[in-house]
């Protein structure tokens, strides 16, 4: 599965918030700004971080995106 932080650029623009400025408020360094915007893992605590800082929930900032079209229904739970 992937993970897209796109909604959470999208609430940038929407804030007039540039990227910079952005990093500076929430406190996360070039490195980890660079993996949300490739949509790589990035720790937990620096989603939370960011939830608190722009006042809004996980699913504000980043969704989970299926590998496969079927969003992964082909596989059943025993």
């Amino acid at each position: 599965m992937a993970v897209s932080y796109k909604k959470l650029f999208k609430m940038l623009i929407d804030r007039d918030m540039k990227k910079k400025d952005f990093r500076e408020f929430v406190g996360i360094s070039y490195s980890t700004l660079n993996k949300l915007e490739k949509g790589e893992n990035t720790n937990v605590e620096v989603l939370e971080r960011i939830c608190l800082k722009l006042d809004c929930g996980i699913d504000d900032i980043m969704e989970i995106l299926p590998d496969s079209p079927d969003n992964g229904t082909s596989q059943g739970v025993e």
